[in-house]
């Protein structure tokens, strides 16, 4: 027997004891499976915001001219009706200057009589009597100022509601460009968040929002509302654009200013393939997930996810309804794993 024909005979016995051999178990892992499920899902967006008192139940109130405080009647956090005193300013000056207005104004007034007369007489050029009666109507303007500077001398509720700012200090100055006093009725809030241009876009009038405390951690919502408008431009400063939300009911009071987050419901699917969080699985730019099949093997999908939820991924394309993915133990898991003690 040559050399060449023993060494045949030799690989020819190998190959026949590797092929009476068993193959190599696939591998096996523990993991929870659940099946994909059709839902209604909200696509949300989310943006940050305040809350702010509504466009016309807010009142802000300043000196009507440069004055001193002598009084003041409320502090910031109390309640006032239409018509509650304020801040009281220095009576003696207004009460004065009211007086120096009525008193020039009488003055005009007889001097514009006794020029029509004489005009009419003859006596005197018309263009006089036309100066005193411009005279006139310049006394009367100031006297209505006076008179109204005076009533404002004492700084009243114009509306009902809560004293939210008040800067008056007793015997302080106080100018007419200084804002005092605030009072907004907290029954009338707005929440203003701000969006991407691209989410604005998808913003309309009506649109329900749930608003969250703070940066929107929190499991349940503190109120809920509306959108109300969605702002024609983008701020400078935030390169953002403004939704304004009315609040329509809420859980706790809010506070003006308070910062809340806010999660706008732009659009719903009624059928909506939806699977738990945890089965997705970053591949590349993309996600997938394991589908388990009929024999308890793992096969890796590739999914395009349409948006997420606390409930869930809505699934596009990649799952159907009723397939079986993996959600706990699907990282790290190689594809043609199979499964073990996987949940139904």
């Amino acid at each position: 027997m040559t050399r060449a024909t023993l060494l045949l005979l030799l690989f020819a016995a190998a190959c026949s004891r590797h092929a009476d051999e068993p193959a190599s178990p696939a591998a096996e892992v523990t993991a929870t499976v659940e099946q994909a499920r059709l839902e209604v899902f909200h696509e949300l967006v989310d943006a940050l915001g305040t809350v702010a008192p509504r466009a016309g139940h807010v009142a802000v109130l300043a000196a009507p001219a440069p004055t001193r405080v002598s009084r003041v009647f409320v502090v910031a956090g109390a309640a006032v009706a239409v018509g509650d005193a304020l801040v009281e300013f220095e009576q003696a000056p207004f009460e004065a200057a009211a007086a120096s207005a009525n008193a020039a104004l009488a003055a005009a007034e007889r001097a514009a009589a006794r020029a029509i007369r004489l005009a009419e007489a003859g006596v005197l050029p018309r263009k006089d009597a036309d100066a005193a009666a411009t005279e006139l109507a310049v006394a009367r303007v100031n006297a209505v100022n006076a008179r109204r500077a005076r009533e404002l001398s004492t700084l009243r509720a114009p509306i009902a509601g809560t004293v939210t700012r008040m800067n008056a200090v007793l015997g302080a100055s106080a100018d007419p460009a200084q804002p005092l006093v605030e009072v907004a009725d907290l029954r009338a809030l707005d929440v203003v968040l701000t969006t991407s241009p691209t989410d604005a876009a998808r913003v309309q009038v009506g649109q329900l929002v749930q608003l969250y405390p703070g940066s929107g951690e929190a499991a349940a919502p503190v109120a809920l509302g509306e959108v109300a408008g969605v702002a024609s431009m983008v701020d400078s400063a935030s390169g953002g654009v403004a939704v304004r939300v009315a609040v329509v009911s809420t859980i706790r009071p809010l506070r003006i200013a308070e910062a809340l987050s806010g999660r706008i419901a732009v659009a719903m699917h009624s059928r909506a393939v939806m699977v738990p969080l945890d089965a997705l699985v970053p591949a590349g730019e993309g996600f997938k997930v394991f589908v388990v099949d009929a024999a308890g093997v793992a096969h890796g999908a590739a999914v395009k996810i349409g948006g997420r939820s606390a409930g869930g991924a809505w699934v596009t394309e990649g799952v159907k309804a009723g397939d079986r993915v993996v959600t706990k133990g699907a990282y790290g898991m190689d594809d043609s794993t199979r499964v073990v003690s996987g949940k139904p």
